[in-house]
């Protein structure tokens, strides 16, 4: 059985082992239970946030994926979730939900299919510590909608989020590189990872 996550206090190294509190998905055998890569600098970040995003248009319900992202202050989580809403296609100044909670975005996806318009929502619940807030400022009915769900942070709301399809873990290694480790918590969640794993076998490994 493996170990719950606990990250313990904020500065506290990322253990990647132990990088889920959600339970495995149980499917096929030969599915893959995790992908892990290796960014050698902020343009491999960009390179993944563009393959994602475009990865997310085409799964089913891609687009209402539900993703969090982990790892310590400085790891690079909002740098990816930039680099997600540019490639997404949002425009103007994107602006860091710290002290708000969460930035609403609407993103263009350029298509001509009459479904181009792609809401997303960036959370980041480092300082959430009020618990009514979350009934208050209507966050469950936002996770309960359509759109893109991205959250910083989400054991300061455990219990209360509905269970990811991926937690992406990210570690610094140092200035630069960055250590990626994705996990599936959803069966549509473990779906994507195992065509993710597909298509990008030369960044990481699956198993």
């Amino acid at each position: 059985m493996r170990p719950d996550l606990d990250l313990g206090p904020q500065f506290r190294k990322v253990d990647l082992s132990t990088l889920s509190s959600h339970p495995p998905i149980v499917g096929s055998p030969t599915a893959p239970s995790v992908w892990a890569g290796l960014w050698p600098n902020e343009a491999a970040t960009q390179a993944f946030a563009e393959q994602l995003s475009a990865a997310l248009q085409k799964w089913p319900g891609g687009r209402d994926a539900r993703i969090e992202l982990r790892g310590n202050l400085g790891a690079g989580k909002t740098t990816l979730v930039r680099h997600l809403l540019r490639a997404a296609g949002v425009t103007g100044r994107i602006k860091s939900p710290t002290y708000a909670v969460v930035e609403p975005h609407q993103a263009d996806t350029g298509t001509s299919e009459g479904d181009s318009a792609w809401p997303i929502w960036h959370f980041d619940f480092y300082r959430f510590n009020d618990p009514q807030e979350w009934e208050d400022a209507g966050f469950r009915d936002i996770f309960a909608g359509p759109g893109l769900k991205l959250m910083e942070w989400p054991d300061k709301v455990a219990g209360q989020l509905p269970p990811p399809d991926w937690v992406i873990a990210l570690d610094a290694i140092d200035e630069d590189q960055r250590r990626v480790q994705i996990n599936a918590a959803t069966e549509r969640g473990q779906h994507w990872l195992q065509t993710w794993a597909q298509t990008h076998p030369e960044s990481g490994h699956a198993g």
